[in-house]
């Protein structure tokens, strides 16, 4: 598959009637865009505002964050969800770069986030870095919480999707190109170098635990096979509701850090063949089938050396040591990407599972570690969750509107595809 991103940079976002993309402002009428939302039954209210890098702005309690895109030639967006069932990964997709949808509203679970668009909270977010159009959405009357999830991801693709299309006819400022060749062309375009894949675990625990896959949820598949541009081009979308430090938004699966890095050493120093999705699952016997296909997979397809990256922590710990442990006693090497609990003072196990095999190993940091959110002059969404939420506690919330609590409450903090910059070593 070889999939064209053509990449339209967003240097501001406004209001206004006249909708569309000029000279790298985008505009949108938050008017039409509401009155879209609102033909969902399940949505009773819904407030459109921006947020813009460095302004004194919170929004929370985040539920996703989606990149605005169309697809010019060969599919549709969101193809399962709001575009019909059809392969993606190729063709030419046009990409509003330096924009986000990030929708917002009354708490589903107990692990929705916090973006703050300045202070030190910023820094532990990429989508500080953003110009985000938010959506805090008010659902109808004893809607139940995950109903409440469904309506809020759906409002969210397709606002991302609606954007997006302002993008169809602008001409990109630059294209990026990305190729994987069918299997047995791939293996002979590089026969020296060594063959690499990514195996790459999907939160699926349900509960509001889920990601979606072409439309169906993951934790009703097994592991399979993808060419790396479908997961680029909107084949994977975020569903869950899991610690916002260490969750995969739908941001995250269109921009997967590993994909684009492995894409970067493709040809030089590795061959990058593909990669196996698989699940992260609840019971015993589900963990035992999908760890073993996805070895079975890496032999295969005669792999190397994989990196497996992990969503979520816990649970899904044991699912990562049991893909990486069986991949190794295939002879394929493997790197494991994850992050770490490991007590607010760091010297708690960082994993909830362990092994000698997993002896390469990448970390997002330390989830516990405890920070001070000063108040903002604006909040986008609502606050009175605060302590409740995934690492907050009694009294994280103050009066003054500061926060002070764990990083995990910080979406994207920890994240574990190496999408942040913190990380940490042993000592």
């Amino acid at each position: 598959m070889r999939l064209e991103l053509g990449n339209i940079l967003i240097k501001d976002v406004q209001f206004g009637a006249n909708q569309g993309v000029s000279g790298g402002i985008l505009t949108v009428d938050p008017a039409k865009l509401r009155e879209m939302i609102l033909e969902d039954d399940r949505i009773a209210g819904a407030v459109v505002e921006l947020a813009k890098p460095g302004e004194s702005a919170r929004i929370t309690p985040v539920k996703d964050v989606i990149e605005p895109r169309v697809k010019v030639e060969c599919g549709e967006m969101f193809p399962g969800m709001v575009g019909k069932v059809a392969t993606v990964g190729e063709g030419r997709t046009h990409v509003l770069k330096g924009v986000a949808v990030v929708t917002a509203g009354k708490i589903v679970g107990f692990q929705e986030g916090i973006i703050d668009m300045t202070g030190p909270g910023a820094e532990y977010t990429p989508f500080s870095k953003l110009l985000n159009v938010c959506l805090v959405l008010e659902p109808a009357e004893g809607l139940k919480p995950h109903e409440y999830e469904a309506a809020a991801r759906m409002a969210g693709l397709k606002a991302a999707a609606y954007i997006g299309e302002f993008a169809r006819s602008v001409t990109p400022d630059s294209i990026e190109v990305y190729e994987t060749k069918p299997l047995l062309q791939q293996v002979q375009q590089y026969p020296n170098l060594p063959k690499v894949g990514y195996v790459y675990m999907l939160q699926t625990q349900g509960l509001l635990h889920d990601t979606y896959v072409y439309g169906v949820d993951a934790k009703k598949i097994v592991p399979t096979i993808l060419y790396p541009t479908e997961v680029m081009d909107g084949a994977i979308l975020s569903g869950n509701c899991v610690s916002a430090c260490d969750k995969n938004t739908t941001y995250h699966h269109q921009n997967n850090p590993i994909i684009n890095e492995l894409y970067n050493q493709h040809g030089k120093e590795l061959n990058f063949v593909g990669v196996i999705i698989t699940n992260e699952n609840v019971f015993l016997m589900d963990k035992e089938r999908s760890s073993d296909w996805s070895a079975k997979l890496t032999e295969y397809l005669g792999l190397d050396a994989v990196i497996i990256s992990q969503e979520g922590f816990g649970n899904p710990d044991t699912d990562l040591i049991m893909n990486c442990k069986k991949i190794e006693r295939k002879g394929v090497k493997t790197v494991i990407v994850t992050d770490e609990y490991a007590g607010r003072d760091g010297m708690s196990q960082s994993l909830a599972d362990a092994d000698p095999l997993a002896d390469a190993t990448v970390t997002g940091g330390n989830a516990n570690e405890v920070i001070l959110l000063p108040p903002m002059q604006r909040v986008i969404g609502m606050l009175d969750y605060t302590d409740k939420i995934a690492g907050g506690f009694d009294g994280s919330l103050r009066p003054d509107g500061s926060i002070e609590a764990e990083i995990q409450v910080i979406t994207g903090a920890t994240n574990e595809l190496g999408f942040m910059k913190i990380s940490a070593v042993e000592l």
